[in-house]
């Protein structure tokens, strides 16, 4: 299993909280850097002037203050020095105008969260096994 850097941008307390704990779980998330409106995952990038400062993958939630997952997700797909990340919609939307305005923004995936918490680590080891241990992403 390789190391990785997860940025998790998510407003709800209690998400932030089941999310960071089920990863930590699999241990081997090198760091989880949270961002809790879209504005602070905006100034997030901008910030960063080192490649190896990128994360490996962006959980990235729709309805956040500030700034939408939408206007995050292109500013993200929009930008060369970005693009290559894997974004994954972590959202409680399951609108079909979401989901398709979100592939329409070149989202890697999207997942509707499930209500149920046992359900929701589940859907988070899933993400894990499948964006961590399966798929190539490229190198920073």
């Amino acid at each position: 299993m390789k190391p990785i850097n997860i940025l998790l941008v998510e407003d709800n307390e209690g998400d932030i909280l089941l999310t960071t704990e089920a990863l930590a779980e699999f241990k081997i998330v090198n760091e989880i850097t949270v961002k809790r409106d879209g504005r602070e995952a905006i100034t997030y990038f901008e910030s960063l002037t080192d490649r190896e400062q990128l994360p490996g993958i962006v959980l990235l939630d729709i309805n956040l203050p500030k700034i939408n997952g939408q206007e995050v997700l292109l500013f993200i797909k929009n930008h060369e020095k970005f693009k290559h990340i894997p974004v994954i919609i972590l959202t409680t939307s399951s609108a079909e105008k979401d989901i398709l305005v979100s592939y329409k923004n070149h989202v890697n995936c999207y997942i509707t969260k499930p209500i149920d918490v046992l359900d929701f680590v589940r859907a988070i080891s899933k993400i894990e096994e499948f964006w961590i241990n399966i798929v190539s992403i490229p190198n920073k």
